[in-house]
């Protein structure tokens, strides 16, 4: 299928109740047909509270497949509105299998490239009232993924999406997935997903920790036997 965008959304950050205190989030995306501009750090008109864990450079867009709706409302049995998972872009024929770290894409005037898989955090919880919303999420491999700005540009909901080139490393965004939260111990899949340049720095620190622990393990085996 040929990628295109369905919908261009954003918001800012805003305060809402959960479990008895007031967490500021900016999960909730309103669609737009502007044309906006697309810094390297997101969208005009868009904004995350928490900057430790979202948004900058690696993580400048949030972008969510439209070919998961339908499975997240028969889940949670409701119907689910475009940028439902707090995503700058919801796409189609651009699925974690089909995607890897390091592809580029003009976006618009734009050219943009996958740095990582989208980490589930909680505010999915805030925005559904469902606790395990994250890991639900998680465990599907129905992430999405973050693209980095290499060139700023303006974007629309009608602007084209072209994949410019793929990387070699060919580590799929599901791969990444897999490796990141379910096969932990796969030290060569550790190393493979480590070999791509445009790995975020966030995940890169997190499997370099992994990578670290894993070998201290094995030469801790080897010297006992």
């Amino acid at each position: 299928m040929k990628p295109k965008i369905i919908s261009l959304n954003v918001g800012k950050p805003a305060y809402i109740a959960y479990n008895g205190k007031t967490v500021s989030t900016g999960i909730n995306k309103t669609s737009t047909a502007e044309r906006l501009f697309l810094s390297a750090t997101n969208f005009d008109g868009d904004g995350q509270a928490d900057l430790k864990h979202h948004g900058g450079p690696d993580k400048a867009v949030c972008v969510y497949c439209i070919e998961h709706y339908p499975y997240w409302e028969r889940e949670l049995q409701r119907e689910m509105g475009l940028g439902a998972f707090g995503e700058n872009l919801t796409v189609t024929g651009l699925t974690e299998p089909t995607v890897h770290i390091g592809d580029t894409f003009l976006l618009g005037e734009a050219v943009v490239q996958i740095s990582q898989p989208r980490q589930p955090c909680f505010k999915l919880a805030v925005k559904y009232g469902v606790p395990d919303m994250p890991v639900k999420v998680q465990n599907t491999g129905y992430t999405g993924y973050y693209f980095r700005v290499l060139e700023e540009g303006y974007v629309s909901k009608e602007s084209r999406l072209t994949r410019l080139a793929a990387d070699g490393g060919g580590i799929s965004v599901e791969f990444a997935n897999r490796i990141m939260h379910h096969d932990k111990e796969n030290m060569d899949g550790v190393r493979r997903i480590l070999a791509v340049t445009a790995l975020s720095a966030s995940w890169r620190a997190t499997f370099e920790k992994r990578l670290v622990g894993m070998e201290t393990d094995t030469k801790a085996r080897l010297i006992g036997e």
